[in-house]
C-alpha cells in the first residue's frame, strides 16, 4: 500500500452533520455542516453557511448528508502475535480449567512460543489482516503492545512491526513496551531477574532505538507484584516514558493508585478498581479503559465501577483488547455496543471512549480524538442517520467514507 497515491482530503466538504461530541465535550450535534482541508489538516468547520469566502473556490467533496465522527482512536491492543488459541476456546467450552489448558501448553506461554517462531515479516504478514480490519471501522489511531517476546530479540520484533505498520498503512501507531506481560519459562521461578532484565537490559535498548512511546505491566497475582510494578514504573520515569498499566482486571492489587502517582496515561481492565483507585486516577487526570470483549470472552460478571468513575469525572475510553487468548475482536463498534449494553455506557460516553478519551488515553488529544481547525484530518462519514446507530447495529459494517492523515483511504459506494 502506497499511502502517498491515495487521493488527497483537501478541499470543502459539504452536506454532513457533525456528531455530537466530534468537536469536544457535549458538543451538539449541527446539521447542514461544512469542513475544510488543507494540506492534509482541517483548516476551518462549522455550518455551511458561515463558510469564509475564501474556501468558496476549493474542490468540493460532496458528504451526501453522511454524520461526521473524529476518526475512532483503538487505545488498548496486543495486535503482533504469531499463531492464535482458538483451540484454548474450544478446551474451556468442554471444561478445562485455566491450569488444564495451562498444562497443555496453552495460555500467554503458547503465543510466545509462536510469536517467538515467526520471522519479522511473517509476523507483519499476520498482523496486516487484522489491522486493516479495524482501519474498515474508521481506526485512525492505534496502540500497539509488545509483549508476546518476553526477551530482548522477540520484543525488539513485535516493536518493529509495529512501527512498519504505522508507515505502510498512514495510520497513527503508539507503540507500548509490555515486555512484563507475563514470566518467561525460561525465568520460572525467578521473578526478580526477569524484572531487572526488563528495566536494565529491554527497556533502555528499546527506548534508545525509537521503538517504545510508552510502558505497561500486567499487575496482577498471575502476573506481577506492585513492588515488581513499581520497579518498572521507576525505570520507565529515568527514561522519560509515560506509563500505563493492566489494572485490578481480577482483583484489587492497588496497581491504579500505584499508577495514578506515577501520572499514568491510563489504567485499563479496572473491574477491581476501589475507591482510592478512582480518586487518585481522579487526581491524576488518569484515564479508565474499559475493555468489553475480555469481560464478555472470559464470561466476567464483576462490573467495573462505571457509576462511581462517571460521578468522579474520570475519562472513560473503550478499546478491543484484541488478543488471541481473551479479546479475538477485530471490531471496535462491537465494543462500542457492548459498553453500552455490558457496562450501561450512553451514547455520548461511548462516542467520546473511542474518539477523545481513547486519544487521551494514548497522549494524542492535542491531534486526535477530536474535530478542530489545526489538527490533522482524521474523520469518517458515517451513513447514519443517528449517532446511536454506531453503538446500535450489530456485526453491520458501515459503508463508510474514511480520511486518515489527510488522505482518503476509503470511499463510499455512491448510489
Amino acid at each position: 500500500m502506497n499511502v502517498q497515491e491515495l487521493p488527497s482530503a483537501d478541499g470543502v466538504w459539504t452536506d454532513l452533520t457533525l456528531a455530537p461530541e466530534a468537536c469536544g465535550p457535549s458538543s451538539a450535534a449541527l446539521p447542514d455542516a461544512a469542513l475544510v482541508v488543507a494540506h492534509g489538516h482541517i483548516a476551518w468547520l462549522g455550518p455551511r453557511t458561515d463558510l469564509p469566502a475564501a474556501y468558496a473556490d476549493l474542490r468540493r467533496h460532496e458528504g451526501q448528508g453522511a454524520l461526521v465522527t473524529p476518526g475512532l482512536v483503538d487505545c488498548h491492543t496486543h495486535l503482533v502475535y504469531g499463531g492464535q488459541r482458538a483451540n484454548e476456546f474450544a478446551m474451556r467450552l468442554a471444561g478445562a480449567s485455566y491450569e488444564d489448558v495451562a498444562r497443555a501448553g496453552g495460555g500467554i506461554v503458547s503465543s510466545v512460543r509462536a510469536t517467538r517462531a515467526a520471522s519479522e515479516d511473517e509476523l507483519l504478514a499476520q498482523t496486516v489482516p487484522r489491522l486493516q480490519a479495524l482501519l474498515d471501522e474508521g481506526v485512525c489511531a492505534i496502540e500497539i503492545k509488545s509483549g508476546y517476546g518476553l526477551s530482548l530479540e522477540h520484543e525488539r520484533t513485535q516493536l518493529r512491526v509495529a512501527r512498519r505498520l504505522g508507515e505502510q498503512f498512514g495510520v497513527t501507531v503508539r507503540t507500548t513496551f509490555l515486555g512484563a506481560h507475563a514470566l518467561p519459562p525460561d525465568y520460572a521461578g525467578r521473578s526478580q531477574a526477569y524484572i531487572d532484565l526488563v528495566c536494565q537490559e529491554m527497556m533502555p535498548a528499546l527506548a534508545a532505538e525509537g521503538l517504545i512511546d510508552a510502558v505497561d505491566v500486567f499487575c496482577e497475582r498471575i502476573a506481577f507484584t506492585l513492588a515488581e510494578t513499581e520497579q518498572v514504573f521507576q525505570a520507565a520515569q529515568a527514561l522519560g516514558l509515560p506509563v500505563k498499566l493492566h489494572a485490578e482486571q481480577l482483583s484489587d492489587m492497588g496497581g491504579a493508585a500505584l499508577a495514578a502517582r506515577y501520572g499514568a496515561l491510563s489504567c485499563d481492565h479496572i473491574e477491581h478498581l476501589s475507591a482510592e483507585g478512582i480518586a487518585a486516577m481522579q487526581r491524576a487526570g488518569t484515564v479508565a479503559v474499559l475493555l468489553p470483549g475480555a469481560y464478555y470472552f472470559l464470561r466476567d460478571t464483576h462490573l467495573p465501577p462505571i457509576a462511581a468513575l462517571r460521578a468522579a469525572g474520570v475519562p472513560m475510553a473503550v478499546s478491543t483488547d484484541h488478543n488471541p487468548g481473551t479479546s479475538p475482536t477485530l471490531s471496535l463498534l462491537l465494543m462500542m455496543n457492548m459498553a453500552c449494553t455490558l457496562f450501561r455506557l450512553t451514547v455520548p460516553e461511548v462516542l467520546a471512549g473511542v474518539t477523545r478519551h481513547a486519544a487521551q488515553a494514548l497522549g494524542l488529544q492535542q491531534s486526535h480524538g477530536s474535530l478542530a481547525a489545526g489538527r490533522p484530518a482524521n474523520f469518517v462519514l458515517w451513513p447514519v442517520q443517528d449517532a446511536a446507530e454506531l453503538a446500535y447495529w450489530l456485526g453491520h459494517k458501515p459503508d463508510c467514507t474514511i480520511v486518515r492523515q489527510g488522505r482518503v483511504v476509503r470511499t463510499a459506494r455512491q448510489d
